[in-house]
């Protein structure tokens, strides 16, 4: 696919992603009766806008964020009743939340359209292995993965994802055995060795489930929250662990890579890759952060414990310094994104 219809794109899945997000944020402002000044898509210059009512909507050059404006965010006094300052701390909290909700609620109507059009439901329940199968000295057929190392399998991609994070193939497994609950301690998985990495590989078929109206939507809020913990664990290991390293991060110039490749790879590919890009959003944008809306859900968390809000002032320091740490954490990763492509 060339760069410019890559670019196209990409402006086109951020753009609508970003327009979902701060949506979120408008209706549930709006519900409570917050004055909304500006609801803006990009930011930087402004090279379209229109006034409608109270709010100007507006257009700006870099398709890379947006925001919502709204009286009275930064203050702690405001003489209007409508300001968003003089709105009850759990309203607020929520109009905080629905930016982030409104994404995970994206990527799971993604993954419902995708497990709807599907063939069948792929679940952890056990059907055959493969000829040369490790796994087989260890399960049975019929065997439902329960948990791998205590984390639950509620899908064939907990089992993927799962295995994909081992290092030596050996875990911990329970197992569902005509109706009783097996552990098996210290199962071996098969290792295959790519490129001179090894890698623990799956040699065995799942069932797979006949669709109805209740296992569809029920399968694609299960795959939903495990692609949720996927983030979750990423996030985990680049913080916590030396799985991942900074280097690995990708910027908006990487994700745009990401989305023309899976778009050439047709149209289920894109979808999901949307869907992960939506879901990664909603968590990244809940992290209790400072200038992300899960650190000003924090604030509005420690004044309902407080009973007293915080001084404004001291709230807005923080959120500065956490804007120009998170935009200096994108121009390093934009930047690393393009020494890859050099």
């Amino acid at each position: 696919m060339n760069t410019l219809l890559t670019a196209i794109i990409a402006i086109f899945v951020f753009g609508t992603l970003i327009l979902i997000h701060e949506f979120g944020h408008f209706i549930a402002a709006k519900k409570f009766g917050v004055k909304v000044n500006e609801f803006a898509i990009g930011m930087g210059p402004t090279v379209w806008s229109t006034q409608k009512g109270e709010t100007t909507y507006a257009l700006r050059a870099l398709p890379v964020g947006g925001f919502v404006s709204m009286e009275g965010e930064e203050e702690g006094e405001n003489p209007d009743s409508r300001a968003f300052c003089n709105k009850k701390p759990w309203q607020r909290l929520i109009i905080m939340a629905a930016g982030p909700a409104m994404n995970l609620l994206l990527g799971y109507l993604i993954v419902l359209g995708l497990t709807a059009s599907g063939n069948a439901i792929a679940t952890p329940v056990l059907h055959s292995f493969d000829e040369d199968a490790v796994t087989s000295q260890y399960f049975e057929p019929g065997d439902r993965i329960v948990s791998m190392d205590g984390h639950r399998v509620h899908t064939a991609n907990d089992i993927s994802f799962y295995l994909s994070r081992e290092d030596d193939g050996i875990m911990d497994v329970v197992v569902l055995r005509d109706g009783e609950q097996v552990s098996i301690s210290d199962v071996h998985f098969k290792m295959v060795n790519v490129q001179g990495v090894d890698m623990v590989t799956i040699d065995f078929i799942v069932v797979g489930e006949e669709k109805n109206l209740i296992n569809v939507p029920v399968y694609a809020l299960d795959w939903t929250i495990s692609l949720t913990k996927q983030v979750w664990f990423s996030l985990w290991d680049l913080v916590f662990t030396d799985r991942y390293g900074v280097e690995q991060m990708s910027g908006p110039v990487g994700v745009a890579g990401a989305i023309g490749e899976s778009a050439a790879m047709g149209l289920d590919q894109f979808a999901i890759m949307v869907g992960v890009i939506t879901i990664n959003l909603g968590v990244f944008n809940l992290l209790p952060l400072p200038a992300l809306d899960g650190g000003r859900i924090a604030f509005v968390l420690l004044e309902m414990i407080r009973r007293k809000r915080l001084n404004p002032n001291i709230e807005g320091y923080i959120n500065m310094a956490g804007l120009l740490a998170l935009m200096a954490l994108m121009v390093f990763v934009t930047f690393n994104d393009i020494l890859k492509l050099i």
